[in-house]
């Protein structure tokens, strides 16, 4: 299946460029390049993505403005039981001038940021926080026919780009029950950079929003996959349109996580949703917010619904949250 909407000539020849000879790239090259070519990528574009105003594409939590960034500052400090004027804040992968706590009053050592394409650089105490980056990691995709896994492509041609199946593909953690042309779309880029992240010499907590489900979920209950474009606030199955002028994102895998936490010395991850983990860790902050803005629809009072409410972000999105003490880092001397 070929895309509806154009794409420039500058992709095409970008596409050409890495497919060479064959003129086909697997569906996570290809979305490699869509979102994260140092020239085209859409994440490393300089322009609005995130927000409501004309020309911007989705929204995430930060959206509702500073109020989130009080949130998770308080929730962090709660995880750091008195201790978080030890730890550095570091945020992985924030819009430029955009940071969780930009503006936000918090109780951290210090607060640092690591944009899209910079290098991953953590040591000593620290709370590591991420939203929504897991999710924008490049997928494999994968359709179940005849008994065996194939994975699926994308061939450059005359008619442009087309979605196409490859060879036959065996691993042990593609699912074995799933049914013919069940398509399974695999976050196994965001297992590799949490391993990344995790295998630093660094201590503290590791929390990261986004949403996600267990390998189970994914392999039995979305039988056409998760991966999704979003355009100005429109989301469509049209993957291959308009690379590097559109969104494409997926369900992360908590179990495949978990793993390369598990891996890197980190205790038993929790996974809630995002309604949960303010309710339990940023209680008095909520309470505090609640009271001050009784009795007037205020903006704030609006954000926080936005942010709890289970039919807009409270369970849409989940907290994966998890601890590692300095005696677990890796090259630490017990």
């Amino acid at each position: 299946m070929g895309s509806s909407a154009a794409i420039s000539p500058d992709f095409l020849e970008l596409f050409r460029t890495h497919a060479g000879a064959a003129g086909t790239l697997t569906f996570a090259e290809f979305m490699a390049l869509a979102l994260y070519d140092p020239q085209q990528g859409y994440y490393r574009q300089d322009r609005e993505r995130v927000g409501r105003s004309p020309g911007t594409d989705f929204i995430t939590a930060s959206s509702t403005g500073e109020l989130f960034g009080e949130l998770v500052a308080a929730a962090c400090a709660e995880l750091l039981a008195g201790a978080a004027g030890e730890h550095f804040f570091v945020e992985i992968g924030a819009e430029r001038g955009r940071g969780v706590l930009s503006g936000v009053r918090h109780p951290f050592a210090a607060v640092r940021t690591i944009g899209v394409g910079e290098p991953i650089v953590l040591s000593g105490p620290c709370v590591v926080f991420a939203n929504e980056l897991f999710d924008a990691q490049p997928f494999r995709r994968f359709v179940r026919r005849d008994g065996t896994w194939r994975e699926l492509g994308v061939r450059i041609g005359a008619e442009g780009l087309t979605a196409i199946e490859l060879a036959p593909v065996a691993a042990d953690w593609l699912p074995a029950w799933a049914g013919e042309g069940y398509v399974f779309d695999a976050p196994r880029a965001a297992g590799e950079l949490m391993a990344e992240i995790a295998g630093q010499a660094w201590s503290g907590w590791l929390v990261t929003f986004d949403y996600g489900k267990s390998l189970a979920e994914l392999a039995g209950e979305t039988p056409q996959g998760t991966v999704r474009a979003y355009h100005r606030h429109t989301q469509s199955n049209d993957l291959l349109a308009r690379p590097g002028e559109q969104d494409l994102t997926g369900h992360v895998c908590w179990d495949w996580l978990a793993e390369a936490l598990a891996g890197a010395g980190f205790g038993t991850p929790t996974v809630e949703s995002q309604e949960a983990f303010f309710v339990r860790h940023a209680g008095a902050h909520l309470a505090a917010t609640l009271a001050a803005e009784a009795g007037s629809p205020s903006r704030r009072k609006r954000a926080l619904m936005q942010l709890l409410h289970p039919a807009q972000l409270g369970q849409k999105f989940q907290v994966l949250h998890a601890h590692r003490p300095a005696s677990r880092c890796p090259g630490s001397v017990d």
